[in-house]
């Protein structure tokens, strides 16, 4: 008796539990991330489907259709799927169609008397099949299942899961793309190399945290005497902040070509920024107009100070102008003076800069650090002057890669020579 007991314990198959079950699909959704482009994830995970999931699901075959203008043409078939003819099309209006993209998944009886038995028959459908629409529609895939194996329950369960991965899966596509626009875009705007003006000596590079950053520097030609140079700093980083970045060099641009005087287009920008409907809306500037005589008339709008150090070695710092822009469209902003002699450097920054922290201590790069770098090798051509300063801090904070966007400029007017007069 007990004997016979045990062998009918032996003789019946392990139960898969829900908990087992989801853990599977989990492999499923390794195999998503692995597929290169769409298609290539829709047919990994059909054919994983059909691989591993007949046991538990009833999962036998699986047909995988792309949406061509009004009809779902066959581009792949897996598992005991009749071999249907690659390139069949089903036409877009076609019931078991539609009801698959309005819902996003169904279970249906071939029997049911809403499809049409002669399609169905041609199709080779299965006594049941479930169908899932992907990518917007885009694609459909339909897989034949026994209603011998497995609960409809935990079939939808698991299909939706599927789904959605691949949803998520095309949104993460579609973001690297949008991601890589803004970076195209954004190399686009930063300068290629330093200008020349005069005896000027100007160098810039800048450093995001991320794939796309925040700061933004520019240099913008007036005449062949005179350009501006502007620097800023979005809040926030990655892609809010360099579509905000986008708006401020476009602003520039479009105010200065105009002849607007730096404050007007400060004021101008700061409306644009406003109005703006992005989540970074706050957006430090520093912009400046510099003549070959070294005079200089600038508009700080809320920017970490910019400095002059002086040939004696003493510090200005460029405070004048206003609040950042964005939060008030009403903003005014005051213009500023200084003079760039000869033996002085004009040094902008942004905040990535002076508060990044030290990899152990955690204590701050600091505006002194700075300042004593700049010091100590003023007589550095400024492409010097700006890689010395990125390897501090790179060395400071342990990472090649910021935490926060890093952006520097040095504006150099070298000393007078003997012969110079």
């Amino acid at each position: 008796m007990s004997t016979h007991r045990k062998a009918r314990r032996q003789s019946v198959a392990p139960i898969s539990t829900p908990k087992s079950l989801f853990r599977r699909v989990e492999r499923t959704l390794g195999v998503i991330q692995q597929a290169e482009d769409l298609l290539g994830t829709i047919c990994n995970v059909a054919q994983y489907m059909v691989s591993n999931f007949r046991a538990e699901l009833g999962i036998s075959g699986g047909r995988v259709y792309r949406l061509d203008e009004d009809a779902y043409e066959l581009v792949q078939v897996f598992g005991s799927a009749s071999d249907l003819p690659l390139g069949t099309r089903v036409p877009r209006d076609y019931v078991g169609i539609q009801d698959t993209l309005d819902s996003g998944l169904v279970v249906m009886e071939r029997r049911a008397p809403i499809l049409d038995a002669e399609l169905e028959n041609r199709l080779g459908t299965g006594e049941r099949f479930a169908a899932i629409a992907v990518a917007e529609g885009d694609y459909i895939i339909s897989f034949d299942v026994s209603p011998r194996l497995g609960s409809v329950e935990d079939l939808q369960s698991s299909l939706n899961i599927v789904r959605l991965a691949i949803h998520q899966k095309l949104q993460q596509q579609r973001f690297a793309g949008i991601l890589e626009d803004a970076r195209r875009i954004q190399s686009s705007i930063l300068p290629k190399r330093s200008p020349r003006y005069g005896s000027f000596d100007i160098a810039g590079d800048s450093r995001p945290a991320e794939v796309v950053g925040g700061d933004f520097y520019d240099y913008i030609p007036i005449t062949p005497e005179m350009f501006d140079l502007a620097i800023a700093d979005a809040s926030g980083h990655g892609l809010p902040a360099a579509l905000q970045v986008r708006d401020v060099y476009m602003g520039l641009r479009m105010g200065l070509t105009r002849d607007f005087k730096v404050s007007r287009t400060v004021e101008r920008l700061n409306s644009i920024i406003n109005r703006s409907k992005l989540t970074s809306k706050f957006v430090s500037v520093f912009l400046g107009e510099l003549e070959s005589s070294g005079n200089l008339i600038y508009v700080n709008a809320g920017h970490v100070y910019p400095f002059i150090l002086h040939a004696d070695r003493s510090i200005e710092y460029l405070r004048e102008g206003g609040m950042v822009l964005g939060p008030s469209p009403d903003a005014r902003y005051l213009r500023g003076f200084a003079h760039l002699e000869p033996g002085s450097l004009l040094v902008l920054y942004t905040d990535g800069i002076t508060e990044c922290r030290h990899h152990r201590t955690d204590q701050e790069f600091e505006l002194s650090r700075l300042q004593s770098l700049v010091r100590r090798y003023a007589h550095r051509p400024a492409a010097e002057i700006v890689s010395i300063v990125f390897e501090a801090v790179s060395r400071f904070s342990g990472s090649p890669i910021p935490e926060d966007d890093q952006t520097l400029v040095i504006v150099r007017r070298p000393a007078l020579t003997p012969s110079s007069g």
